[in-house]
């Protein structure tokens, strides 16, 4: 599943996925993967993630219903 809140809240801190992978220390490629919904990150990832984007984990990773 496409995880367009993560894309969507990346886009409005004008973030690069670029930026937001040298943020959270990992590749340009990780980024694009969980935006696709063809990674799942690691829980660590996630924070990680939601803190650089100033985000919690249900705004980005908990599935809507």
């Amino acid at each position: 599943m496409k995880n367009l809140r993560m894309k969507a809240a990346r886009a409005g801190k004008d973030l690069s996925q670029q930026e937001l992978a040298n943020q959270v220390g990992v590749s340009r490629q990780t980024i694009s993967a969980i935006e696709k919904g063809n990674y799942n990150p690691s829980v660590d990832l996630c924070i990680r993630i939601c803190q650089a984007l100033g985000k919690s984990l249900d705004d980005l990773f908990w599935p809507e219903n």
